[in-house]
């Protein structure tokens, strides 16, 4: 260990990359993704951090975090939580701030585990050997070609036992698309997501239409900020049918929302949303008293040291958007065996570095 652990500086960027094919869900579109990377520096390690978020984040890091955290020891993470959410009280928790948040408490934790030497996995302590993994894709601007083949990889290539695809934009093709899915995947489970694009009522009728395909898992068939909707919808789905949600609970609060109104049969939660490890481990311990489950949203490389250590934990999103992105920017990316991916104990922290000369194509 090193013997200064004071934090001495904090640095930002952000690089937008483009998607590889036009995608949408069943309420927006989009062709880039942009990710903000945070560096920060104490006792002559280096750690690192990421959300996947607007680049405006960047200089809201730079300019209004960075200087809260200087001077601040490394192995104090709760205080410098407790700074950095203080920080942005008048401003808003939510969105673009706890994603700064997120990407700075996992940087830091990732430093903290640097200078003592240790895997991230091994300083939180593991549960697990491994984490799950489910393919998820299926964007609703593929044709049936796309989406058969994207899917159809993620079990036959990655192992995965279950598959997620998006619906919502055009509700009449969904059963017929669901169906061509179910004939190429075999016995691994069928996820719908409709990103909040139907009302209660409309939700429930989807539900049903998608029960003669197997679909086991319908992520926020209504909007999260509607958590009465989406029990309504629970309440009434058939009974093979689990109803998740969690993705924008940037806060415990909003994650409790959720949980208290018997919303969800499964919680989900984001390192690069809610707070990063810290708000992700908390978040975890509130499905454990609650005795769901939870399942980690998106970002599967940054998850892992987490998803290895939650007590009810699910499974990880092996989603396509930043699997790419994070095997294209960071050495360490984890790559799947038989549908899980674990984290490798020979490197300290997190394991990642980012590709510098990779990155800079692709600087916001």
């Amino acid at each position: 260990m090193r013997d200064d652990p004071t934090i001495r500086a904090v640095r930002a960027r952000a690089f937008t990359v483009p998607t590889d094919a036009p995608e949408a869900d069943g309420t927006y579109a989009w062709d880039k993704t942009t990710i903000v990377v945070v560096h920060v520096e104490a006792g002559g390690e280096t750690g690192l951090g990421y959300s996947y978020t607007d680049a405006s984040v960047v200089p809201l890091i730079e300019a209004t975090l960075a200087t809260r955290l200087s001077g601040l020891s490394i192995f104090d993470i709760p205080r410098a939580n407790a700074v950095l959410w203080g920080a942005v009280r008048n401003i808003g928790r939510s969105g673009l701030a706890a994603s700064a948040i997120s990407a700075l408490d996992t940087a830091l934790w990732d430093l903290k585990a640097r200078l003592l030497g240790l895997p991230l996995a091994t300083l939180f302590g593991r549960v697990r050997e491994h984490a799950e993994i489910y393919g998820s894709g299926g964007f609703t601007t593929y044709d049936d070609r796309q989406l058969c083949e994207q899917l159809e990889a993620f079990v036959a290539r990655d192992g995965c036992r279950a598959v997620k695809m998006k619906i919502g934009s055009e509700p009449a093709r969904d059963p017929a698309r669901m169906a061509v899915v179910k004939g190429v995947i075999g016995d691994a489970e069928l996820f719908i997501d409709a990103n909040g694009a139907f009302t209660p009522k409309r939700a429930l009728t989807m539900a049903r239409a998608a029960e003669p395909f197997g679909v086991t898992w319908f992520e926020e068939p209504v909007t999260s900020d509607d958590p009465q909707g989406m029990a309504l919808v629970r309440a009434a789905a058939p009974a093979g049918l689990e109803i998740a949600a969690g993705e924008y609970a940037y806060t415990l609060d909003d994650l409790q929302r959720l949980i208290r109104t018997g919303a969800v049969d499964v919680a989900q939660a984001d390192v690069t949303r809610c707070g990063g490890y810290s708000g992700f481990l908390k978040m975890a311990a509130l499905c454990e008293a609650a005795h769901l489950d939870l399942s980690g949203h998106c970002a599967p490389t940054l998850h892992l040291p987490v998803a290895v250590a939650a007590p009810r934990f699910r499974h990880l999103e092996w989603f396509h958007d930043h699997v790419r992105i994070e095997q294209m920017l960071f050495d360490g990316a984890p790559v799947p065996r038989d549908g899980a991916i674990a984290p490798d104990l020979t490197r300290p922290g997190h394991g990642l570095t980012l590709k510098t000369k990779a990155a800079d194509a692709y600087a916001a």
